[in-house]
């Protein structure tokens, strides 16, 4: 028997789930652009057939559906845990940070892909109005935050909310599960995002604040 011989595709309903189908469309999608991709690679790279394929899915565009929506879904589900605790807006709005960078860390490739959705198709378009309704949930935290004293007042809310989320969003360009673990990335996260970086003296603060 020749080992080198590839083995035969499978037919009729593959071994492979949902889920698993999901995962390799994600990472073609990721690494070749969902333009470039086809049906043809997905099924060749699960080495079954692309009619076989088709008894999970309808095509590309639902699986792109899925994708997005399995990202967005985490930042809702994370703002949805830290709606229902009884604590500060300011206390809730640092465990909404710290949440969304598990999601991150989590569901990386899905978090990788939405971020780069830029509203060609009527799939990115409803992705991006999600993530705009998720954007106006962090806005309206960040106003109630400032509202109890809990951050400075002195800050655009919409701007702050970008500025918090544009820092748990470049994780997606670098994070690795062996560069550490996503626990330990998340309080440092929010530990720059709402201490800061460096210690400074109030009557230097002061000082400049008069200079201005």
């Amino acid at each position: 028997m020749d080992s080198a011989r590839p083995a035969p595709r499978r037919r009729g309903r593959p071994g492979h789930d949902l889920d698993a189908v999901l995962a390799a469309a994600v990472r073609l999608f990721n690494a070749h652009g969902y333009d470039a991709t086809s049906m043809f690679d997905v099924a060749e790279t699960l080495g079954i057939t692309k009619s076989t394929l088709y008894h999970h899915v309808s095509g590309k565009e639902q699986l792109l559906a899925m994708a997005v929506d399995r990202a967005v879904d985490g930042l809702f589900e994370a703002a949805a845990r830290v709606r229902d605790e009884g604590t500060t807006a300011t206390v809730r709005l640092e465990e909404l940070i710290r949440r969304s960078v598990l999601v991150l860390a989590e569901r990386l490739e899905f978090v990788t892909l939405l971020l780069r959705v830029r509203g060609n198709t009527a799939v990115e378009q409803h992705a991006l109005a999600r993530r705009r309704e998720f954007d106006a949930l962090v806005t309206e935290l960040v106003k109630q935050a400032q509202a109890e004293g809990g951050i400075r007042a002195d800050v655009d809310p919409a701007t702050a909310a970008r500025l918090l989320f544009g820092m748990v969003n470049s994780l997606a360009e670098w994070y690795r599960p062996e560069r550490g673990r996503p626990e330990a990335i998340a309080a440092t996260v929010v530990r720059l995002a709402f201490d800061g970086l460096r210690t400074i003296d109030t009557t230097d603060d002061q000082r400049r604040q008069q200079e201005q």
